[in-house]
């Protein structure tokens, strides 16, 4: 596949104003460990979230005498730090929109989420601001002939910025990677024979600390490339795909824990056999997962537990349960909470286009 179109130059360059909301969403088979440019070593498969989204608006006009400018604002007050890393990211994918060589731009973001509430935000940001640019494309030179193919160039481009951005293109459950006739480059939504009981699924994320991450997601990608256990642990995600895609047709809500269990363990198995080693779960993440253990044995209650890369609880159950999954929090998980935090999320239906 290839983007790089010279011909998306302006001829008259306008001034104007984009938007989108984008979610985050959690991996139920974990990527970890990357080659080349942004491509996974193995598939896999996320939840996109509802309430866990970045909103991101693009101003743009034309460079001042050649000289264009990038100012970034978090919550309405400037930062230097995401403009300089927004800037490095335009800088690559000036061969997919070369407009961006004529722009002075401005981006506004914000999360819905609290920033102290310890979810990454990388997937759903890039995928808002990879929206925005095909947005902006799409207005000035009609370059889509259908949805699908925007969403397709969105989710190619969010994918350079961040891995797992390009599965937030899409509402439900996205697979990303060479399984179930997908791609490396881009998200594909998973939409046929799925279960209903996973339309609805709910995911209710437990703070535990809300502090920044020990090791950034790059740093432990590439320590993937050294561990000893890595080729195992590539079989077992290719495994754990497969097995799950037919779990999500026939429901089976046994070995849709089994699998999303093992896999959160496994990720921070690598994490603590790479070299340098992280321990990146926390006293209090052990004890909650010790309780869902022994709340899921007393009580049947099919609620299970996935991680991303630090010590936060993502409390998946389907919907049916919500009401005493919620007392369960209250009653017995919400002591080992950063400050009592927990973020009552669901499965979503994928980003929207902000009316300005």
């Amino acid at each position: 596949m290839n983007y790089n179109n010279p011909n998306l130059i302006f001829k008259n360059v306008p001034t104007g104003k984009v938007g989108w909301s984008s979610p985050s969403n959690i991996a139920l088979v974990k990527y970890w460990g990357k080659q080349g440019v942004q491509i996974p070593t193995n598939p896999s498969i996320s939840f996109t979230l509802s309430k866990s989204q970045t909103e991101t608006t693009i101003e743009y006009s034309p460079c001042n005498n050649d000289k264009c400018g990038l100012d970034f604002f978090l919550d309405g007050i400037p930062n230097s730090k995401f403009a300089e890393k927004i800037s490095v990211f335009f800088n690559s994918i000036k061969h997919i929109f070369p407009f961006l060589k004529q722009l002075d731009i401005r981006i506004y973001s914000k999360n819905t989420f609290p920033h102290s509430a310890g979810i990454a935000s990388s997937a759903s940001g890039m995928s808002a601001i990879a929206l925005c640019l095909c947005d902006i494309e799409n207005q000035n030179f009609d370059s889509f002939s259908t949805e699908d193919e925007f969403f397709q160039k969105a989710s190619y481009v969010a994918r350079l910025g961040s891995g797992s951005a390009c599965r937030s293109l899409y509402g439900g459950l996205v697979s990303w990677g060479e399984t179930n006739g997908g791609s490396n480059l881009f998200g594909s939504k998973l939409s046929h024979d799925i279960n209903p009981i996973f339309n609805n699924y709910h995911d209710s994320i437990l703070i535990v600390d809300s502090g920044q991450k020990k090791v950034s997601s790059t740093v432990g990608h590439g320590l993937m490339n050294t561990n000893p256990f890595s080729e195992a642990r590539f079989e077992q995600a290719n495994t754990n795909i497969k097995k799950l895609l037919q779990v999500l047709k026939s429901g089976n809500l046994t070995e849709f824990i089994e699998i999303v269990e093992l896999e959160a363990l496994t990720l921070h198995a690598m994490m603590m056999t790479s070299s340098p080693y992280f321990l990146l779960m926390k006293p209090n993440t052990v004890s909650i997962i010790d309780e869902i253990w022994k709340y899921r044995n007393d009580t049947k209650v099919p609620v299970c537990f996935t991680l991303d890369a630090g010590p936060n609880i993502h409390l998946l159950y389907p919907h049916a349960y919500k009401d005493e999954v919620h007392m369960f929090i209250n009653s017995t998980l919400l002591k080992f909470t950063n400050n009592n935090t927990v973020i009552h999320d669901k499965v979503g239906s994928g980003p929207t286009k902000l009316q300005l």
